[in-house]
């Protein structure tokens, strides 16, 4: 919404984008979906709201600032949703592969971490519609929203994904961007009030107390193949966080590309931000090596990390998680807190590597010590 074009005047008057929402607040509230209070015809910010600040920050007044996406409430259990639209010219996979990885073959599966597809709304009744199928899918937040405390939550983090991803590539299905902002979680434990709110007046829990599950969205690049064993054309690209064979053009194995992609993730997302990740530096190099030959599969990317994380010491995955920014005063600020926090975490018995209850612990090699999970 920053760079868009508003409506009217006042703080909280819709732009341009957000105008189509209300123009059919009640077509999708009669299909079982409210839409927030602002996209009512007539409706009027409230003497209270007086700033941009105090607009976005309450309860019931979250937009998305993604013209394609409304975050909605679902009227039959109140649980928090987005509304996507679907445009199958511009994006053919994209609902073909949510609704794949949301059949009843796969869906249950706790290693698949494809984002759910709890609904199709269908409004192209309407002619004057540009897009008349939605997608509706669980609300989630941004991965790192809020940041990581310990090395155990990354930890349990980067199983789920790479588990993902090799539930994807078992499929024979190829991400295309599994990047920083098509990684998500899914908020509902950690923050039980109200999931949407981000500041610091939400009720809210840690990872190690109530883990989240991590999820990939955004399925407009996917695309499936016959095999992993496969060869295509991509598109040249002038981006520094592309692919080298991207920059390069020609032929190339996107099974391939993910990797690459989920390497840089982490190399920029936390190697390069954070204190600490050195035990990762070794397989980040050959998930980013120049050529996708020398790359490993994901099968061997997990199993790389198991063996990485099984000589992990419990303090280690119990220490906090500092930024290269932080002065010393606040990193020892950091520990102290945490020391309070992990005591409460052993008496209660919360796993050092917290993976939500989906995933079973003695599905995955490296929680077979108790050491590990509890100490």
């Amino acid at each position: 919404m920053i760079e868009e074009t508003y409506a009217g005047t006042d703080v909280g008057s819709l732009c341009n984008s957000e105008l189509w929402w209300r123009d059919h607040y009640d077509d999708l509230h009669a299909r079982g979906y409210k839409l927030g209070p602002w996209y009512r015809r007539h409706w009027r910010l409230s003497s209270r709201k007086s700033s941009d600040e105090d607009f976005l920050n309450t309860d019931d007044d979250q937009a998305t600032t993604l013209p394609a996406m409304s975050h909605a409430v679902r009227i039959e259990d109140g649980r928090q949703v987005m509304l996507k639209k679907v445009f199958s010219q511009e994006r053919p996979n994209e609902l073909p592969i949510a609704q794949l990885f949301s059949s009843p073959g796969l869906k249950d599966d706790p290693k698949n971490h494809c984002i759910p597809l709890l609904d199709l709304v269908d409004l192209s009744h309407n002619a004057n519609l540009d897009a008349g199928k939605f997608m509706v899918i669980p609300f989630l937040r941004p991965f790192d929203n809020p940041p990581f405390q310990t090395y155990g939550e990354f930890v349990a983090f980067f199983m789920q994904i790479s588990e993902g991803l090799k539930f994807m590539h078992e499929q024979n299905v190829a991400h295309g961007d599994c990047t920083v902002n098509n990684i998500m979680f899914d908020p509902s434990g950690m923050y039980p009030d109200h999931p949407v709110r981000r500041d610091w007046r939400a009720k809210r829990y840690s990872r190690t107390e109530r883990p989240p599950r991590y999820y990939f969205v955004d399925f407009g690049l996917f695309h499936q193949y016959s095999s992993r064993n496969v060869l295509e054309e991509q598109p040249r690209g002038d981006d520094m966080s592309s692919p080298p064979e991207h920059k390069r053009g020609g032929l190339c194995n996107p099974f391939r590309t993910d990797i690459y992609h989920l390497g840089s993730f982490v190399r920029d997302s936390f190697l390069k931000k954070y204190n600490g990740f050195e035990f990762m530096g070794g397989l980040v190099c050959a998930m980013t090596d120049e050529n996708p030959a020398r790359r490993p599969r994901i099968e061997d990317v997990i199993e790389r990390f198991e063996s990485i994380c099984s000589s992990l010491s419990a303090v280690m995955l119990r220490s906090p998680i500092t930024s290269k920014n932080d002065h010393t005063v606040c990193i020892v600020y950091r520990h102290l807190r945490q020391l309070t926090r992990t005591i409460a975490y052993v008496i209660h018995r919360r796993p050092a590597i917290p993976l939500p209850g989906g995933l079973r612990m003695q599905d995955i090699r490296l929680h077979s010590s108790p050491r590990v999970l509890y100490h």
